[in-house]
């Protein structure tokens, strides 16, 4: 199985950071614009659309609001598995965003390690102007 795991430290407070990211429906206007250019909740999933085209309806797991943690699964598509979770924590005066991915197959490794990167620069740019 393969995983990846992302992680970088913004200027903003765990609350401000978190708000953003617990907004399910949102991702599109508050966390990665651009990257994800229209999000449209159906139940506790969301369809996603990506500024590349491509789409994915993303399942919410679990939203946790004392660990400041979030848990989707991407649930079409080539996957075979998707597990994702994003967590808060608390750094100096900022925040600590960690984003890991566990998914089959393998050979999806390198695409989406990519598009992770691209969305994490993304996100925090966003975060950091809010």
């Amino acid at each position: 199985m393969a995983s990846i795991r992302k992680e970088f430290v913004v200027s903003t407070s765990p609350a401000k950071v978190w708000d953003a990211v617990r907004d399910f429906g949102a991702v599109h206007r508050r966390l990665a614009p651009g990257f994800v250019v229209d999000a449209r909740l159906d139940g506790n999933a969301r369809h996603v659309t990506f500024g590349n085209g491509s789409t994915a309806r993303e399942l919410l797991v679990d939203i946790d609001d004392v660990a400041l943690r979030l848990v989707y699964s991407v649930t079409d598509g080539p996957f075979k598995h998707d597990n994702a979770s994003v967590q808060i924590v608390a750094e100096g005066s900022g925040s600590r965003f960690i984003w890991q991915r566990d998914m089959l197959p393998d050979e999806l490794k390198p695409a989406i390690d990519a598009a992770m990167d691209q969305a994490s620069a993304v996100m925090k740019a966003t975060l950091e102007s809010a």
